[in-house]
Parts: C-alpha cells; sequence; structure tokens
C-alpha cells in the first residue's frame, strides 16, 4: 500500500517521502524526482519500481511543493541544494530502506533529469547504495568525482536531448572510462523526458517529448540491471 512515511536524514532532520511497497521484494530503489517535485507521475514510477519487486521510496525534495509550470520547476530546482540533497535527503532515504532489509537487503538509486543529475551525485556521496541507474540528467562534468564511484552505474541517454547534450555525456562517459567505474550507458534516438509519459501534457516544455517504445526498452534494461545487482 503506497503510503507517506518519515524518514531520518544523517544530519537528525527529519523529512518525508512516497513509499510505494512491493509485495514480494527482492531489493529496495530510492527514486529521485524530476524537477517538477513530488507529483502524481513520480508517484506512479515509484508504483511501477514496487509492481517489478523493488519497493520504492522518492524523498520529497521540495518539501510539499510540486508545480507543471516550467517557470516555477526551475525556481524550485535553482533553490535546491543539490550537495545536500544527495548526501543528507537521498542516503537517508538508502539507510532507511536498508533498514527495512527488504529481500537482499541491497538498495539502488535511480532518477529522472534533474534527478538524474542527482543520481550522478549520490553515486559518490551516498557509500550505503549498492547500484544506480541515471536517467537524461547529469550534473557538470567538473562535479562529478567519478574516482570515489564504486559501485554499477547504468545510464539512459537521448541523443536529440538539449538540454544535457551528448558532447557533456561523452566527457562524463569518458571520466568514468578513465577512473574504471562499472558502468553500462545506452542511447536512444529521442528527446528529453523520452520515459515520462506526462512530458507532452499542458504547461510541459516543447523540447520534451515521450517515446513508448524507447521508454520501455529502457525500462527494461533498467530493471534487468537492478535485478543483476539488487537481487
Amino acid at each position: 500500500m503506497p503510503q507517506t512515511i518519515s524518514f531520518q536524514r544523517p544530519d537528525g532532520v527529519s523529512v518525508s517521502g512516497y513509499l510505494a511497497e512491493a509485495a514480494r521484494p527482492v531489493g529496495a530503489v530510492v527514486v529521485i524526482q524530476e524537477w517538477w517535485g513530488l507529483n502524481d507521475q513520480i508517484r506512479g514510477v515509484a508504483r511501477r519500481w514496487a509492481d517489478a519487486g523493488f519497493t520504492a521510496l522518492v524523498p520529497d525534495l521540495y518539501r510539499g511543493k510540486s508545480t507543471v509550470e516550467q517557470e516555477e520547476a526551475h525556481h524550485l530546482m535553482t533553490g535546491l541544494d543539490f550537495g545536500d540533497a544527495a548526501s543528507q535527503d537521498v542516503r537517508g532515504a538508502v539507510s532507511y530502506l536498508k533498514g527495512l532489509k527488504l529481500g537482499s537487503g541491497k538498495v539502488g538509486v535511480t532518477g529522472y533529469c534533474m534527478g538524474g543529475a542527482l543520481t550522478v551525485l549520490s553515486a559518490t556521496a551516498v557509500p550505503e547504495a549498492d547500484a544506480a541507474v541515471v536517467w537524461y540528467g547529469m550534473p557538470p562534468v567538473d562535479y562529478v568525482k567519478a574516482e570515489q564511484i564504486n559501485i554499477p552505474l547504468q545510464a539512459h541517454w537521448a541523443t536529440q536531448d538539449e538540454f544535457f547534450p551528448l558532447a557533456g555525456v561523452d566527457a562524463l562517459e569518458a571520466r568514468l572510462a578513465e577512473a574504471g567505474v562499472r558502468y553500462e550507458g545506452h542511447r536512444y534516438l529521442a528527446h528529453h523526458a523520452f520515459a515520462n509519459e506526462e512530458a507532452q501534457g499542458p504547461g510541459r516544455i516543447a523540447k520534451t517529448q515521450y517515446d513508448a517504445a524507447w521508454a520501455q526498452q529502457a525500462w527494461d534494461r533498467a530493471m534487468r540491471f537492478f535485478g543483476q545487482t539488487l537481487a
């Protein structure tokens, strides 16, 4: 039964999140929101992970705020301390799930767009995590301490992404390769947010476009990856 729960960050601050429980969990994942906030779409993503056997927790990074307007989403995102969100909110969520001892006891991190960037940062800032899947989002390459990534990492990129162009992806992948990170990257002939079924809804961005075929292939790969690394 999906529910809102509270968990503690490493600094002792209590924050809330959306928990979708798997009926027979093989592991667990922390799901990191897009810049829209903890909305119905990302709750649905959490439930999809739960249906696949991974109890999923979405930390409420915006503390109860969400939006469908691009300008407000940008405002909320720019007000977020990414380092704090990764090292405190996401790490606290991973520790909470670890404490539940679900299935294998292993916990992955996955995120979309803004959440993808936070997933990359979490791979260096959350030593308790066991694997990570990035969806079309990354921080500036100079912020990525690839030598600190000790977990398997998978990523899904869009070749027509105008927010995260492939030149940046190439630079990130080169840094990961140099550091010897266990990494697999997949590229799709698609636009940004191709796995978000609401990407073309009211108030959304013209440069985003949902693609059901590529989204399904990416989901299949992500679920197989977590099945191999977490189950």
